[in-house]
């Protein structure tokens, strides 16, 4: 396993009292989606500005390929690609001339093949000769995208990338880092739509007061934490729940017509053909029964949900 990013024990402190970073360490492999959740004010994005060298750290080391990020900026800082919240471009500025003088910049010789393939994949090239200020809010953040990887970067840094934007361009974008990974780039996102992570990313993080809560695979994290319901619709709603069934911990909905029973996803040993001989015995009908798994949205909200 290749180690594209490693991060240790990261600190940054604002004055007078305020430790937007504390003692993170992290490492991120080679080639994979890497999801960073955390509420607002979480530390997400000064973590990011940390790493593409736009804020100094309080303390800690990073490396990019093995790269000090502070003793070996420049290269360093070659590796990584960014695409901010915040649309910041040169508005009397055309596109083409934002992502050329964008890729010079990063000392990478002309391509303007390649600079060509990339304005078509977001959708860009007719608008190529329009100047920033002309375009639409959607159209300056496909903007953005391409200025962070004209240089060709083998990390890219999206930061809230899809805030604002409209559906067609997400699908777009989702697709466009899907391509970037299997071509062995690093995609690092940050991110308040829960179903983003959820679709992309392989692996999840989660941040809260500047300190890393969680890190896991997606799937082992949404099966270790992650809880399933039994939902019983029942033929005739009756008015509370019998005692014989309290052990079950079940809740009645919908005026009595509905039964729920929540049980770990983990657990091989659930009560589940138990609860409904027992439910056979009282006398209690159903008429459809479904299950239905906990989302990452429920999970982060688990872990953060109750963070002051």
């Amino acid at each position: 396993m290749t180690i594209a990013l490693s991060i240790n024990g990261l600190s940054k402190k604002y004055k007078p009292d305020f430790q937007a970073l504390s003692k993170v360490s992290l490492e991120i492999k080679q080639g994979e989606i890497f999801a960073l959740l955390g509420p607002n004010g979480a530390g997400k994005t000064t973590l990011i500005s940390i790493v593409c060298g736009i804020v100094n750290p309080s303390e800690g080391e990073i490396r990019v390929n093995n790269c000090d990020i502070q003793k070996d900026y420049r290269k360093a800082r070659q590796q990584i690609g960014l695409v901010p919240q915040e649309l910041s471009l040169s508005m009397f500025e055309s596109v083409w001339a934002t992502v050329n003088f964008s890729r010079g910049m990063y000392g990478k010789p002309r391509d303007d093949k390649y600079l060509e393939d990339l304005l078509r994949k977001l959708s860009l090239w007719e608008k190529k000769d329009s100047r920033i200020m002309a375009l639409s809010g959607g159209m300056k953040r496909r903007v953005l995208i391409a200025k962070a990887l004209s240089h060709q970067p083998d990390i890219l840094f999206l930061d809230e990338p899809t805030a604002g934007v409209d559906v067609e361009l997400r699908q777009e974008m989702w697709a466009m880092i899907r391509e970037l990974r299997d071509t062995g780039v690093t995609v690092i996102l940050t991110t308040h739509y829960i179903d983003e992570a959820e679709e992309m990313a392989d692996r999840i993080g989660i941040i809260n007061k500047g300190k890393i809560v969680l890190v896991n695979e997606k799937q082992a994290l949404m099966k270790k934490l992650g809880s399933k319901q039994l939902s019983l619709e029942l033929s005739t709603a009756i008015p509370s729940i019998p005692s014989s069934l309290a052990n079950y911990k079940l809740e009645l909905l919908d005026d009595g017509h509905k039964l729920t029973y929540t049980f770990n996803s983990q657990d091989e040993h659930n009560q589940i053909p138990a609860l409904l001989k027992s439910l056979e015995e009282q006398g209690i009908e159903f008429k459809d029964l479904h299950t239905s798994q906990s989302s990452l949205e429920d999970i982060f909200v688990s872990l953060v949900g109750g963070a002051k």
